[in-house]
């Protein structure tokens, strides 16, 4: 079975992850107003001399990262692992929200570099409390 992915444009295989992917980018855009430009699906970072793959960024207007969205099927348990993974993402993109998903669970936090304090917030904030945060 195959997913149209408006992100990328193209035809993907519906895994478990991919469907929670799927829903949860539909649910930024309609629900908080994420312009769909804006984000991008299967970002390939380097660190070590290793490629890894961001699930999801969101970038401002200027083409800077704002948030990486990391997700798991959901029968994949949250944990440190998880939190581990897009912490290491994070130490390249250095963004100021995190968003963790398995469909059934959701995570978000904001980190603040100057205070050095990850605040876990109740919900997700729409694109504009993002955008404006950080400009």
């Amino acid at each position: 079975m195959v997913i149209f992915d408006r992100l990328r444009k193209r035809f993907v295989a519906l895994t478990p992850e991919e469907w929670v992917r799927q829903h949860i980018v539909e649910f930024l855009i309609s629900e908080k107003e994420f312009p769909a430009a804006l984000m991008a699906n299967e970002i390939t970072l380097q660190r070590n001399g290793m490629n890894k793959r961001c699930d999801t960024v969101v970038y401002n207007r200027e083409g800077d990262p704002l948030l990486i969205a990391e997700f798991k099927a959901p029968e994949v348990e949250i944990n440190q692992h998880t939190f581990d993974q897009i912490a290491r993402y994070n130490m390249i993109l250095r963004v100021s929200y995190l968003l963790i998903s398995n469909g059934l669970q959701h995570y978000c936090c904001n980190i603040d570099y100057e205070t050095q304090q990850v605040s876990y917030l109740p919900d997700i904030p729409s694109f504009a409390v993002i955008n404006s945060r950080l400009s």
